[in-house]
């Protein structure tokens, strides 16, 4: 019984080792970058001087049927005080609906302004680089495990923290259509923790919403 039950145990222990190796070589490359061309995806993109030593990053790309000037209209007023993200609204925005309308008072925005995350205002998003209908480059730094944002610059850096910046990057194409690339990069300390939890989490959490904001751009840029 006992040479049993080690043979069970060993062909999980295979089974998820095969699972997890195929996960890490072709499963996951293939989610971090969704949608975007080799070119897209090996590229660099203003705003990747961010954070020169990454330890992940994502590029992820659509083509939306309106030019960049109406893309750019929606994404310039993304917030969690302002339009919301366009993705799943439950996890991301306290079940409120985004907007659904391109609203005047939240067409501007500045290099060094603050993009509120959360109702309290303790963690938020920093306008990193701004290039109308082009660039936009949000930079987040965040106090783990907490997830209150700090200032970027700030010395001396947190025991354990994260740094990232979630770019869009918008050419025109086409048939009046906009070629959307979104990149992130993120390192994080310390890694030996943090790793783990990109993986499992970060990672997945990060590709389905993008996808879902992917989709719910499309169908307000046609309208």
């Amino acid at each position: 019984m006992s040479g049993q039950r080690s043979g069970v145990r060993l062909l999980r222990f295979g089974t998820a080792a095969a699972a997890a190796t195929v996960y890490a070589l072709r499963v996951r490359p293939r989610l971090l970058t969704w949608g975007a061309t080799r070119d897209e995806a090996a590229r660099a993109y203003p705003g990747d001087e961010l954070v020169p030593d990454a330890g992940g990053s994502s590029t992820m790309a659509t083509t939306l049927p309106a030019p960049p000037e109406r893309v750019w209209a929606w994404l310039v007023q993304m917030g969690a005080d302002r339009g919301g993200w366009y993705s799943w609204d439950r996890l991301d925005h306290y079940g409120e609906p985004s907007t659904d309308r391109i609203v005047a008072e939240w067409q501007s925005l500045r290099v060094g302004q603050r993009v509120s995350a959360s109702r309290n205002g303790q963690t938020w998003f920093t306008v990193a680089m701004l290039e109308p209908n082009r660039t936009l480059v949000l930079r987040s730094d965040l106090v783990l495990p907490s997830g209150r944002s700090f200032n970027a610059g700030s010395t001396p850096l947190p025991l354990a923290y994260l740094n990232g910046i979630w770019a869009f990057h918008l050419r025109p194409t086409p048939g009046e259509q906009t070629r959307l690339v979104v990149r992130t990069r993120g390192r994080s300390r310390p890694r030996r923790l943090t790793r783990p939890f990109d993986l499992l989490v970060g990672e997945p959490a990060h590709v389905t919403m993008q996808l879902r904001q992917f989709q719910n751009l499309r169908s307000r840029v046609i309208t």
